[in-house]
């Protein structure tokens, strides 16, 4: 996840760290933590960019190219 959200041309600048929360070998589940670091309030940043669906969209893009 850190070289994935490192490397994002969108997400990059403002990673800071991700942290294995919880992981299951019985269910293939793991939760995880994203730490970003934003800039203070912008119009429209924190509900475009940083929105949980746009973070798991870049997750799910890089997954889709890998293949």
């Amino acid at each position: 996840l850190t070289d994935v959200y490192s490397s994002s041309p969108a997400l990059g600048r403002y990673f800071r760290s991700a942290e294995v929360v919880y992981f299951s070998n019985e269910s293939s589940t793991v939760f995880y933590q994203l730490e970003f670091s934003v800039p203070p309030a912008t119009e429209g940043f924190t509900e475009n960019m940083m929105n949980s669906d746009f973070i798991r969209n870049v997750l799910r893009q890089n997954i889709y190219d890998e293949e």
